[in-house]
């Protein structure tokens, strides 16, 4: 008799896992703990209920790369993909969906499967032996949590985000901004050049302090406490201190000289550090923030060099449980140290309803290869599963890893003949060659599907 895979968590990674396994014949057990065991922020006890947006952000799969994921999706034959697309409501280029009624034909096509046992507990501890798979998300149970920690180590475990911006390289306006590390500090040029500056100049920065203070911020959740760790305190927090603070702080300028205006010495100068290893993206420092998103962009375009920048991610803190996966997990989102376990889903560190159900569809394909003896092939970085598995799990800086979105800055960049083409030229490009290898990589690891 096939082993069966435990999957602790039922929401959309969970949900996607269980969904890929049963299609190639490997039965399941999902472990929900809820209704039983309740979050602030879930209503029901559906699997893969949508607690906060209903909405999978853009389908577009030619300029978008969550359109490109929701694409990916679709070609793997994805559970959450198809009931979204049954319960898709009017939303433009965007994919929204009837919540109530989504999670409630995942359940049902789930619980009614000959292969699927739901059994609606609270894990509290890892599991001894295997195949398993935690999809937990950002409200992990304490007890689970406190269990991961133990095995993990405190320090690889984070309950509140503490997330600065992510800005796409090629938007920074290089002819304001220039690469060095302070104090020129680093044994190779690599590292001397480690950090990208842009500099202000006394009227720019008492503007910006001014804007700091006045944007609109987002309060936490009830029942949450904004107990904020030296590390990572919110810029608004540091400037309400006073309003040289942030100069003292993440935007002090010493050890720093401007290559466009060397005898010129900046008041402040905001620093980027590189976020990938692949330089496409760059995170800015120390700019963890509680300013609602359009506040954000509007603000962060007061930092000369930025004015035209376009984020990855915007910055924010609140509770999300997540693992360091570059550090704790393999390249098959094994935990190291216990290998007959897999993560998925949000605890990863990726973001969204669509990056974690992806998430869940490759851990429930790895996971039922394995127990069927099969080997599966490397995800291809060029995919946008692959861009996403490969950043989890190696692709990100271990020591500024935090949770993200998929986005073409995750992308090997594409090779256009012709030399550099226009944005809509590139993207097009990056999805062209992902579903090429998508499909590739599909073919390469089938199996013969159970059919449902």
């Amino acid at each position: 008799m096939t082993k069966a895979i435990h999957i602790i968590g039922g929401g959309m990674a969970g949900s996607e896992a269980a969904w890929q396994a049963i299609n190639l014949g490997v039965p399941v057990v999902i472990h929900e703990m809820r209704p039983h065991v309740g979050t602030f922020a879930h209503q029901t006890g559906n699997l893969a209920e949508m607690v906060c947006s209903n909405s999978f952000r853009s389908d577009d799969d030619e300029q978008n790369a969550v359109g490109l994921l929701h694409w990916e999706m679709r070609a793997a034959g994805g559970l959450i993909m198809e009931m979204a697309d049954r319960h898709r409501l009017p939303a433009g280029g965007a994919l929204a969906v009837d919540r109530e009624p989504f999670a409630q034909s995942v359940t049902d096509r789930l619980r009614t499967h000959p292969l699927v046992t739901v059994v609606e507990d609270e894990v509290t501890a890892l599991p001894n032996d295997g195949p398993a798979i935690i999809a937990t998300g950002p409200l992990t149970s304490g007890a689970l949590a406190e269990a991961i920690a133990q095995e993990a180590g405190q320090d690889s475990l984070a309950f509140f985000d503490a997330i600065a911006p992510i800005v796409h390289a090629d938007s920074i306006d290089m002819s304001k901004a220039w690469m060095q590390s302070r104090y020129d500090k680093g044994e190779t040029e690599e590292e001397r050049t480690a950090y990208l500056n842009c500099p202000m100049d006394r009227d720019t920065y008492e503007a910006f302090i001014d804007a700091l203070l006045a944007a609109d911020k987002t309060e936490f959740h009830e029942g949450e406490t904004a107990k904020y760790f030296d590390g990572c305190l919110p810029i608004e927090v540091m400037a309400e201190r006073g309003r040289e603070t942030l100069r003292h702080g993440p935007m002090k300028p010493v050890g720093l000289t401007n290559p466009h205006q060397p005898d010129v010495k900046a008041h402040a100068v905001v620093q980027l550090r590189r976020d990938n290893k692949l330089g496409t993206l760059f995170n800015i420092v120390g700019f963890q923030t509680k300013m609602k998103y359009g506040a954000q962009t509007e603000v962060f375009r007061m930092i000369p060099g930025l004015e035209n920048a376009r984020f990855a991610r915007l910055g924010g803190i609140h509770r999300n449980t997540f693992i360091n996966s570059p550090t704790l997990l393999d390249h098959e989102m094994r935990l190291r140290s216990k290998p007959h376990i897999r993560f998925a889903g949000q605890i990863t560190g990726v973001e969204g309803y669509v990056e974690s159900a992806a998430m869940g569809l490759l851990a429930g394909r790895l996971a039922a290869a394995e127990v069927l003896g099969h080997s599966l092939p490397p995800v291809p970085q060029e995919t946008a599963m692959g861009a996403l598995i490969h950043h989890i799990t190696g692709g990100a800086e271990a020591k500024t890893f935090q949770p993200m979105n998929v986005n073409f800055g995750l992308f090997p960049p594409v090779d256009l003949k012709g030399g550099r083409k226009n944005r809509k030229a590139r993207y097009k490009g990056y999805t062209d060659r992902a579903k090429t290898a998508w499909q590739d990589w599909l073919s390469s690891g089938e199996e013969h599907p159970v059919t449902n």
